[in-house]
């Protein structure tokens, strides 16, 4: 229970991680502020970093990870583009981005409710995780 725990949380991470790159590359050419772009671009790094250690430790299961749902992907696609051919402002990419942080946040709360029997290591990464979806959220606030 223990490791079919640890990998599903650990294939959830790996989802959310790859979605938030995805979005976060799906704005920065919309970004006008120097600031705002710094913060997406930090945070796009340290969600990098963190997927390579959520590989590294689906590797040692075996695993190969998880792709984002498509039409989750898919719809968050649509709606950065319609929203942002409406207005390209950095109000629209804070919304957009605080957004889908929220949901990262929700989603990830979720699963690790989900999968309580997972281990330590993958419960810190969902939660570091968490974390950095959080921090953006807080620090995007004043594009808003």
């Amino acid at each position: 229970m223990i490791e079919q725990d640890t990998i599903k949380l650990l294939r959830e991470c790996d989802a959310g991680v790859k979605m938030g790159v995805s979005s976060i590359d799906d704005v920065l050419d919309a970004v006008h502020s120097k600031g705002l772009k710094d913060y997406l671009m930090q945070c796009r790094n340290e969600h990098v970093t963190l997927n390579d250690e959520i590989q590294a430790a689906l590797e040692r299961f075996h695993d190969d990870g998880k792709d984002p749902n498509p039409m989750a992907k898919g719809m968050s696609w649509v709606k950065t583009n319609v929203k942002l051919a409406a207005d390209p402002s950095d109000e629209t990419v804070a919304d957009l981005m605080t957004d889908g942080c929220n949901m990262g946040v929700k989603s990830l709360n979720r699963y690790l409710n989900e999968y309580e029997a997972a281990d330590e290591t993958a419960k810190d990464i969902t939660k570091r995780l968490i974390n950095l979806e959080e921090k953006l959220a807080v620090d995007i606030r004043k594009y808003l």
